[in-house]
């Protein structure tokens, strides 16, 4: 058996998320039945992360053994022929050590969260990002993001359905910025840890953006966390404004940097 490195881009919107499902497209089902076209398998694909129904990315990274060496580029190519016409792409693959792992060998994951401030509708980015008709202010959403970095219980900030032991993370950036795009003012908050819990990101962005809004003031987000109790945290932000933009590992198994914009 060969093992390989997969970097993954997709649109979330028509998947019920990463994870495989027996009544419902989801991106591992679309790459592992891409897969069989090109290996009798058993298939079952590793992610770096298991994003939730509507969550994009141009980062996430998966595992993948094959019964037969492939060279790298010839199994990107053969992947992104069968993988049409889902909007999923392999954009880099590699040949990795047989005890190499997508998610536990991963030291750092990243997303970005975007927010656009306008009153119409998002046309040509639909499902991409999340439309906030009121005015928000990034510098009271950044003294307040500010209260999170470091090691927590994010008890506040998880979904009551998230299965992890331990609700303590390290949050390495939670950075909010302000921009000017072709659809309007855009807020970005980008996020760094090691891992997530489930809904972590959203959860936080939900209450950021009750801070940015002036419901909340900056210092409040400090007390939710201190609260360590679901009640406390802010609505959360929708799944279509959240990307997955990159996986570290000691060792790049691409030979170059994660992408970003």
């Amino acid at each position: 058996m060969a093992r390989y490195a997969l970097r993954i881009e997709y649109l979330g919107t028509p998947f019920a998320g990463w994870q495989r499902q027996a009544q419902h497209p989801s991106v591992q089902g679309a790459l592992e039945a891409a897969l069989l076209r090109l290996d009798p398998g058993p298939h079952n694909v590793a992610a770096a992360g298991r994003t939730d129904a509507g969550v994009h990315a141009w980062g996430q990274v998966a595992h993948c053994d094959m019964r037969r060496d492939w060279d790298p580029f010839r199994l990107s190519e053969a992947l992104n022929h069968h993988l049409r016409p889902h909007p999923v792409a392999v954009t880099a693959c590699a040949r990795v050590a047989d005890d190499w792992h997508a998610r536990f060998s991963a030291r750092e994951r990243g997303y970005l969260y975007r927010i656009v401030q306008r009153r119409a509708p998002l046309a040509l980015s639909a499902g991409r990002g999340w439309r906030v008709a009121r005015p928000l202010d990034p510098g009271a959403m950044a003294e307040g993001a500010a209260h999170l970095l470091g090691r927590h219980d994010f008890t506040t900030f998880r979904s009551a359905m998230c299965q992890a032991d331990n609700p303590v993370r390290t949050l390495d950036e939670l950075s909010v910025a302000q921009l000017e795009g072709p659809e309007g003012v855009e807020i970005h908050v980008r996020a760094r840890a090691r891992s997530f819990l489930h809904n972590q990101v959203r959860s936080m962005v939900g209450s950021l953006e009750r801070v940015g809004a002036g419901a909340w003031p900056p210092r409040r987000m400090a007390e939710a966390l201190a609260a360590r109790d679901r009640a406390a945290c802010g609505p959360v932000a929708p799944p279509d404004g959240l990307h997955f933009t990159h996986v570290v590992y000691a060792a790049d198994p691409f030979g170059s940097g994660p992408a970003e914009i």
